[in-house]
Order: C-alpha cells, then sequence, then structure tokens
C-alpha cells in the first residue's frame, strides 16, 4: 500500500541586509525590527549582513565585496532570496538579481505584504492594493526577471501576479479607479467626523508604534474584541468604541494603525484618511511598550509621523504600557506630553487613573453651570447627562437644582432655560 503524499509549505530563508552610514547608527536595532517584519511575513531569517560604507550605492546597495559575501551566504544557508533595509530602485533591484540570481526584496515589500494579508475591511484592501500597486508601478522595469521567478511567497499577496503583469496602463487605470473608491471612504468619514462634531461627543485617537499595545488597551476598556497577537500590524483597520467614564461622561476611543520606523510612503498616502483620524481627534493617547529598550526611537518615530500628517496642538496623554513586561523599575518620561502614566493594558494596573485624567482633559472644555431648571425644562437634564458630567441634582418646589460641568457651547441655551 502505497504511503499517502504529504504537501508541505516551503518556508522562505531569508538574509537580512543592512547599510551603516555612521558608527552609532540604529542598523541593527532596525534590522533586528525587519527580523520581526521577515517572521511575521511568514519567512525565516537564516543569515544578517550588514556592510560600513559613506552612502548606499546607488546600481547595487551595496559594494561589489559584499555582494560576493552575500553570495556565498546563500549558497552556504540555502537561501531563497535576500531583503534589504532600504527602499531599493528598480535598478538596484535588477543589478543585485544579476550577480546573486535569487530573489529580492526590500523592506517596503516586506511591509506591504504584512499589510495585504491584515487588512480584512474593504478600505483596508482598497488602501493596500493603492500602496502596492503605486509601489509596482514605479518597478515595473526592475521586476522584469523577478516577475518570472515568483512562485508564491512574499510579495505576492494581495493584488497578486495578475495585477503584476498588467501593464502601466492598466495599472494607472487601477489606481485612478481606487483613488475614486477611497475619495468615497474619505467622504464618509468626514460625515461620521461631522456628525460626531454634532453630538459634541469628544475623541481621542490611540496612537502607538506597531506592537506597543493599543488593540489591547481598547480591549480592556471597552470590551472591543480587537484582535490582539504580539506580532507587528497584527490589526489595520481602524476601531472606535464609546466608553462610559465613572462621571457619566462619554467619550470615543479610536484605534489606529501602528507606526514603524522607515514606514513607506505608499502606505501614508494610501492610509491618509485611516491615520487622519488621529489629526481630527480631540486628543492623542500615546501607547509606549516601557519593556521595548528601544522606546525612546520608538516615540521619536511616532512623533514625526504625526507631525507628517499634520497632527498638532493637541493634548497629548502617553501611557507607558506593558508594566508586567518591565523587570526593572526606571524613570519614564515623555516630555511633549501634556500627562505621562504608567500602565498595564493587559492586568488593568493604571486604568483607574487613566480614566480619571480623561475626565479632568473633557472637564477643561466645560463651564460649571448651578442653577434651577423649571420642570417644563426636565428635558435638559437628558442633554446634561449625555453631554456633561452631572455633580448634582436635587428636586424641589420651584424645579430642578443642578450643578454640573457643561460644554462651553451648550452653557448659553442650558442658561437661558433655568429660572
Amino acid at each position: 500500500m502505497k504511503e499517502p503524499i504529504k504537501i508541505e509549505d516551503i518556508e522562505e530563508k531569508v538574509i537580512l541586509v543592512g547599510v551603516s552610514l555612521n558608527d552609532g547608527d540604529d542598523t541593527e536595532d532596525s534590522l533586528l525590527e525587519l527580523a520581526e517584519l521577515v517572521k511575521t511575513a511568514g519567512a525565516q531569517v537564516v543569515g544578517t549582513a550588514i556592510q560600513s560604507r559613506e552612502s548606499i550605492h546607488p546600481g547595487t546597495y551595496v559594494g561589489t565585496g559584499k555582494l560576493q559575501e552575500l553570495r556565498q551566504m546563500i549558497e552556504e544557508f540555502e537561501a531563497t532570496g535576500i531583503v534589504c533595509d532600504d527602499e531599493l530602485t528598480p535598478a538596484q533591484i535588477r543589478n543585485i538579481e544579476d550577480v546573486l540570481d535569487t530573489k529580492v526584496m526590500d523592506r517596503t515589500l516586506i511591509i506591504l505584504d504584512i499589510f495585504a494579508a491584515r487588512a480584512s475591511t474593504s478600505e483596508g484592501k482598497i488602501q493596500v492594493e493603492l500602496a502596492q500597486l503605486k509601489y509596482r508601478l514605479s518597478r515595473l522595469t526592475g521586476l522584469g526577471i523577478s516577475l518570472s521567478r515568483l512562485g508564491g511567497g512574499i510579495g505576492t499577496r494581495g493584488p497578486g501576479e495578475k495585477k503584476l503583469e498588467m501593464d502601466r496602463r492598466l495599472i494607472k487605470t487601477r489606481i485612478a479607479q481606487l483613488n475614486r473608491e477611497l475619495a468615497e471612504v474619505r467622504k464618509h468619514r468626514e460625515v461620521t467626523r461631522g456628525q460626531r462634531s454634532r453630538n459634541q461627543t469628544k475623541v481621542a485617537a490611540i496612537v502607538g508604534y506597531t506592537n506597543a499595545g493599543k488593540s489591547t488597551l481598547l480591549n480592556t476598556l471597552t470590551n472591543a474584541q480587537v484582535l490582539e497577537e504580539d506580532k507587528l500590524f497584527a490589526t489595520l483597520d481602524p476601531t472606535t468604541r464609546s466608553l462610559k467614564l465613572d462621571s457619566g461622561q462619554e467619550i470615543l476611543l479610536t484605534d489606529t494603525v501602528g507606526f514603524i520606523r522607515k514606514l513607506p510612503h505608499h502606505l501614508v498616502e494610501a492610509f491618509k484618511s485611516t491615520l487622519e483620524e488621529a489629526k481630527y481627534a480631540d486628543m492623542i493617547v500615546h501607547v509606549v511598550d516601557a519593556s521595548n529598550p528601544q522606546k525612546d526611537k520608538q516615540m521619536h518615530t511616532v512623533y514625526e509621523t504625526l507631525e507628517m500628517l499634520g497632527v498638532k496642538d493637541k493634548k497629548v496623554i502617553t501611557l507607558f504600557n506593558k508594566l508586567d513586561k518591565v523587570e526593572e523599575p526606571e524613570i519614564l518620561h515623555d516630555f511633549k506630553a501634556d500627562k505621562t502614566l504608567r500602565i498595564s493594558a493587559r492586568t488593568g494596573e493604571g486604568l483607574p487613573k487613566f480614566k480619571e485624567t480623561l475626565e479632568e482633559i473633557l472637564r477643561e472644555d466645560k463651564k460649571l453651570l448651578e442653577g434651577t431648571f423649571p420642570y417644563s425644562e426636565g428635558g435638559q437634564l437628558t442633554i446634561i447627562r449625555k453631554y456633561g458630567e452631572l455633580l448634582e441634582e436635587e428636586y424641589r418646589d420651584d424645579g430642578i437644582y443642578v450643578k454640573a460641568f457643561v460644554p462651553v457651547e451648550l452653557y448659553r441655551n442650558l442658561e437661558n432655560s433655568m429660572k
């Protein structure tokens, strides 16, 4: 009797390649992060190569000697490809392939691939496809050889090979169509934001480096049931949930896509409508992985990305998360934040203080209202409970005595309704 045929997925084995431009730069840290990205994309890192240079080689990314060294490493480790830590030009891809005769990828392609695998909503899929097509359109000349070599694996998800085989005209037509679809999505987001604004509902955008624990925070606070994984870009599509605070005030929390160093320009452009949730929010909740030794550099990347998106003049609460993973206590500070707190989203440590801080900030935009409503104006209490903070309420012979913090824009109408 013949044994059944076993079909196994072949895991890609790749070598990471980086260029260090000066002593003490973050090339090693960047490659460690690239290794995590590659792992998330489903491949195995079998080797790493760093070359110190004054500048990136315009033709082959690294020098001739390093290319020969890579060729030997590919044979020795039976690697199926290399991944460069910077975005490559079409000429660099073609030239490296000519020398190494292997699959050549860059950091941007890996990130796009992960996004393609993680996008679940129609908006997310549109954004990813748009970013991939723009990336590939600029590289059609450099991808000629590698197209014939692609047989699945990293870089082939999302639009897939059939999109790669399109000529420029067809890709441009598809890009135009996706841009129209995204414009509709953007219009819908603007309508939603307008409704929130009219409802006086405040919004806090949760931002942070990828895998800082944003989704865990949202789940713990609001039971949002967003996917949580100890992986880069575990969640991609934004989620908005309402959080009711102890005083009865409500605030909307919006989880945004995680930031990362060298975030591809194509992705920033494609995901602008999603990332702009931070731009139109009333405040920013910046989640930082306190257990990560690179937290200061990650915080710098987050602020750089926010600046690029035009996010400014917002109250910032920085939450140093994952305290349960911090082995030795240390001083944690963020000089750009208005408030800093230490929390563990997983255990709940520090979250009551975070809620108190949210209430304090919400109260800053409110005015103290004190007086008596006639019973005929009793409906005004519903407005106060929904948009304000009711401190005292007493039913008296002459009406309903109220002491409350209310939004400035509602104060005048409510005061006029009093006796």
